[in-house]
């Protein structure tokens, strides 16, 4: 695989079991590319270290005076020369493609798998701990993928020359074969500890990375709440706690450093101080001497690549560990495949909760607690956060369907959309049915003053939809932001369009026009609304309250406001005991009849409107 090539077409299945198998398997699928790396950091290490051999026959050539055998050692000089600028070259290309290309196919899993959860993914992994993963742990990745046939050809370099110093001088080089294992397994007892110190340094930096995440993220409502400096103090312990991990793990790794140079020097002074007693004795020459010295020098050059692996190593078993874990998170529904190749159609049901959308018609679902709405909604997209009863829709289980059949079928909005830097003109430029037109989406989700403030921003922009839209529409108010993420999903056009609270960052006044647009817009689709928006509400074909995770009621907005306490309580705030007074103030007026009644229940039907207005207008 060469960069060129990227991105893969298939990135495989990785084995996730654990980071270490991760990490197996990357390397197993990149064979080619470790054997070239490997055969050129060969060529380069035994280049090098073929440098003392000539140093030392050149010596000896001086020391006996043969002119033939010195020039004989220059050429083998420049051989090795050669060699080391050739093997240098070509291991640096294949060391970075293998780094790369390891990098590129853990971000292609990545950014596939975040594709196939959706929404589902931030429910199940911290978003910041996402973008942890698919940044810095993945150069770490990189980095031990990288430096697995380099330190496979140093230690092949390593035995090599310990081999041809014990064939070559074997007085010397018995004392150089016993002691170059010791060097390399020497700081094998602190490497334990190092790991704990990474992992504590990796924990922290993810922690770090995932407050600064929700910040941002939170800006508008942390200023707004006067709440930046709380945020700011907490941001600043989390990076002195990074800080102080990050100092007492590279003060092991220096222990570890200081000695793969301290025993390196405690051999070369052990060999000199051996060979000079040898050549006393005149057993061995001294181009020989010159020979064993300068490759227990050069041998420093391989051995460096041990302590690499074990710091590459250290680094990235727990950043595999967290893209694998990542990585492992599927669908709690396996889809298989749909019943005839064609998307279904129907009412869209859930046998968990009861609730029904019924075909062609605008459905609004109350629900007290926002984050089970939230649930809900992913639940009718075919995403349920565990394993239950499929949603139906007509009478196909959605997980029996394609995941991409079952969006196409199923489009959820979440409270949070998501706006891609870009031009609003590709923005909307999504899959869809061609039924709906930009203009039309952008009319009913009464985005013309964003269309207004996008062409003053950029007046060069000759046409609002060529105007840019920045970062997750940071230039942008909420309100602005989820009204334009409203008109891309109502270009989609979808059987069946699930919004969750579409209009809560909107004013009333503009949440009425929309409602009434959406009502247009969708007639004849099914639409399943989370709200408790009274407007919103009134202009639904079928009202459902949702308690405790089961339907509890079904009807009209206003007949749900006069007949359901639990209903009016989640829509217009009203408690318990404003309740049984409204009831106690019916029952004490002279009038029993119906004329009294329908003028109580108007009266409370508007009260409970008008609080609901309320209570909108102060959100907004």
């Amino acid at each position: 695989m060469q960069i060129q090539d990227l991105p893969y077409s298939d990135p495989g299945v990785p084995d996730t079991r654990s980071g270490p198998r991760f990490l197996w398997w990357l390397g197993r699928n990149q064979l080619g590319g470790q054997c070239r790396a490997l055969l050129w950091g060969l060529l380069h290490f035994l280049s090098v270290c073929g440098l003392p051999f000539c140093v030392g026959l050149a010596v000896q050539a001086v020391v006996e005076r043969s002119g033939a055998r010195l020039v004989q050692t220059g050429g083998l000089l420049l051989l090795c020369g050669a060699g080391i600028a050739l093997g240098d070259t070509m291991l640096h290309r294949a060391a970075v493609t293998n780094w790369i290309t390891a990098a590129a196919r853990v971000q292609q899993l990545l950014a596939r798998r975040t594709a196939m959860l959706g929404s589902a993914l931030t429910r199940r992994v911290a978003a910041g701990e996402v973008v942890a993963v698919s940044t810095g742990d993945v150069e770490k990745i990189g980095w031990f993928v990288e430096a697995v046939s380099r330190f496979g050809a140093a230690a092949l370099t390593v035995v090599a020359v310990c081999v041809g110093l014990v064939v070559y001088q074997p007085a010397l080089g018995v004392v150089v074969a016993v002691g170059v294992p010791v060097l390399a397994l020497a700081v094998l007892p602190l490497l334990p500890r190092a790991t704990r110190r990474a992992d504590v340094q990796r924990q922290k930096a993810g922690r770090a990375t995932e407050l600064a995440s929700d910040t941002v993220a939170g800006l508008r409502v942390l200023r707004g709440i006067g709440g930046e400096e709380l945020f700011l103090d907490r941001y600043r312990r989390a990076s002195q706690e990074v800080r102080t991990a990050a100092v007492r793990s590279a003060r092991m790794w220096s222990l570890i450093a200081g000695i793969q140079v301290l025993l390196p020097g405690l051999l070369m002074i052990a060999v000199v101080w051996r060979g000079v007693h040898l050549a006393q004795e005149g057993r061995i020459a001294v181009g020989e001497l010159v020979t064993v010295y300068s490759a227990v020098m050069l041998l420093t050059y391989p051995l460096r690549h041990f302590e690499e692996i074990a710091m590459a190593y250290s680094f990235s078993r727990p950043s595999a560990q967290r893209a694998a874990r990542v990585l492992s998170l599927d669908r709690a529904t396996d889809a298989a495949g749909s019943r005839d190749g064609h998307l279904p159609d129907g009412d869209l049901y859930d046998p968990l909760t009861g609730l029904l959308a019924p075909s062609g018609l605008l459905t609004a679902v109350v629900c007290g607690d926002p984050d089970a709405a939230g649930v809900l909604a992913e639940r009718l997209g075919g995403h349920p956060a565990e394993k239950s009863a499929s949603v139906l829709l007509g009478d196909v289980p959605l997980d029996e369907l394609p995941l991409d059949a079952a969006r196409t079928a199923v489009l959820v909005q979440d409270k949070d959309p998501v706006l891609l830097s870009g031009s609003l003109r590709a923005l909307l430029d999504v899959p869809s049915s061609g039924e709906v037109g930009a203009e039309e989406a952008l009319a009913a989700a009464q985005c013309g003053d964003v269309l207004d403030a996008l062409t003053q921003a950029a007046p060069e922009a000759g046409d609002p939809l060529d105007a840019r839209i920045t970062e997750r529409g940071r230039s942008l108010s909420g309100g602005q932001r989820q009204r334009l993420a409203l008109a891309r999903s109502l270009i989609t056009d979808p059987q069946v369009l699930v919004l969750d609270e579409p209009t809560s960052a909107v004013d009333s006044h503009t949440e009425a026009r929309i409602a009434e647009g959406i009502r247009k817009l969708r007639t004849g689709r099914t639409t399943v609304v989370f709200t408790s928006s009274p407007l919103l509400l009134d202009r639904a074909d079928r009202v459902v309250l949702v308690h405790e995770g089961e339907v509890a009621a079904v009807g009209l907005h206003r007949k749900l406001v006069h007949d359901d306490p639990r209903y009016r309580e989640v829509v217009t705030r009203e408690t318990e005991d404003e309740d049984d007074g409204h009831g106690a103030g019916a029952g004490s007026g002279s009038g029993s009849g119906s004329e009294d009644k329908a003028a109580a229940r108007n009266g409370a039907v508007a009260e409970g409107v008008l609080a609901g207005l309320e209570e909108i207008e102060e959100t907004a």
